[in-house]
């Protein structure tokens, strides 16, 4: 979904300074996917959309040197989308440049009473009007209603100068600057911008937006965009319907006899869901705190293989020329395994060449890293009583 934002956006406008608002562990992965030529404003820990809007938009001013008198626009990287809608985004924040109101949202024009959004009551029919008010999401009968009112649904893309929203942060957060709004993150109230800003706003604009848009946020709506109905290894018989498996693991996934259903298998856990209710899963899945399966790195990724009470078990693999950092751990031995390629380790300053089949120990303060010639893949197993991702000291390389 970045990736396919990022191109279309710089296809509609090729100087669009973009920054993405995201957590720590997906910055290796966009910056493997789409380069470094982007802004990443990490949250610290997941704080809702008031939080994290705020954060980047203080990483924009006093990080980036964005002018607080500068328009912004904040969209998700879900929608399902062409170029136009891009090209309506454009006009968004020239709108808000104006600087006629505080606000300027994007309106999606309906086309069907959903119960999934929003929808914004419009003052006038003109393609941007001022906003009535808001209302959250109805049952299929009253969004017929709003619809009948000529009602627009809240695709949550908006527009606003810095300064706006800085004012904000020092209202509602007791901000300062960005470094003081970064290490408070984690005690910050959970709200999200419509709640803490939108409802709240009473000088607020709306352009409307006729385009193709499908929000591909949920497991069901994803659906009905893939061309196949199977991404990795699956077997649907016959009777099943309106079936699709996404499937990330080295197993295969049977399905008999089901009908309108989603199964998504990932190192992280599997969904299986009527897809109508596939929308529901956020509560639940909040609830689950295991540790990260699949990370993508600066060097290559990982991928946990087993997590036991005293061990950890990973597979690591290098992308040719790159290495990991020079670090130790206080509290866990490591072992690995060499099981393709060829590279260097470097153990408490002594180089050794390695290729498959060596194994190299490391004990808990012992300072290690390796460096990859070609492609190298690692199995590497952490022993102690109390392996945490925290307990890393990172070193400069000794010469």
């Amino acid at each position: 979904m970045v990736q396919r934002v990022y191109r279309q956006i710089k296809s509609v406008d090729p100087s669009a300074k973009v920054t993405i608002a995201t957590s720590k562990t997906q910055v290796s992965t966009i910056n493997n996917q789409i380069g470094s030529d982007v802004g990443i404003s990490v949250e610290p820990c997941r704080r809702d959309t008031f939080p994290a809007i705020a954060l980047a938009t203080a990483y924009l001013h006093d990080i980036q040197g964005v002018s607080e008198d500068e328009a912004v626009i904040v969209c998700p990287v879900d929608p399902y989308v062409e170029n136009d809608y891009f090209e309506a985004i454009k006009r968004l924040g020239d709108q808000a440049a104006k600087g006629e109101a505080n606000l300027v949202l994007m309106g999606i024009e309906p086309t069907y009473p959903s119960e999934k959004y929003g929808y914004i009551i419009l003052k006038s029919d003109d393609k941007t009007s001022s906003v009535s008010t808001f209302k959250e999401k109805p049952d299929k009968e009253t969004a017929e209603k709003y619809i009948a009112q000529g009602a627009l649904w809240n695709g949550g893309v908006f527009a606003y100068k810095i300064g706006y929203v800085l004012n904000k942060a020092r209202q509602l957060l007791n901000y300062t600057d960005y470094d003081d709004l970064f290490f408070r993150y984690d005690s910050l109230t959970k709200i999200s911008f419509d709640y803490a800003v939108v409802e709240n706003e009473s000088n607020i604009q709306v352009m409307r937006f006729a385009g193709q848009w499908m929000d591909i946020g949920t497991w069901n709506t994803l659906t009905e965009v893939m061309d196949e109905s199977i991404i990795g290894e699956a077997v649907l018989d016959e009777t099943c319907e309106n079936v699709h498996v996404l499937n990330e693991l080295d197993v295969p996934v049977l399905c008999l006899g089901l009908k309108d259903i989603v199964v998504a298998a990932s190192p992280e856990g599997i969904l299986v869901s009527d897809k109508e209710q596939s929308s529901h899963i956020k509560p639940y899945v909040d609830k689950f705190n295991g540790p990260v399966m699949f990370a993508d790195k600066s060097w290559g990724s990982y991928k946990v293989l087993e997590v036991e009470e005293e061990s950890l078990t990973i597979k690591v693999t290098l992308n040719p020329g790159n290495k990991m950092n020079y670090h130790s751990h206080e509290r866990r031995d490591e072992v690995w395994s060499i099981i393709s390629g060829e590279g260097t380790a470097i153990v408490d300053g002594m180089e050794t060449p390695v290729k498959a089949g060596d194994v190299l120990t490391m004990a808990a303060g012992c300072r290690h890293m390796i460096i990859a010639t070609t492609e190298l893949k690692v199995i590497e197993v952490q022993l102690g009583k109390e392996i945490s991702v925290n307990d890393k000291q990172k070193y400069e390389i000794e010469h």
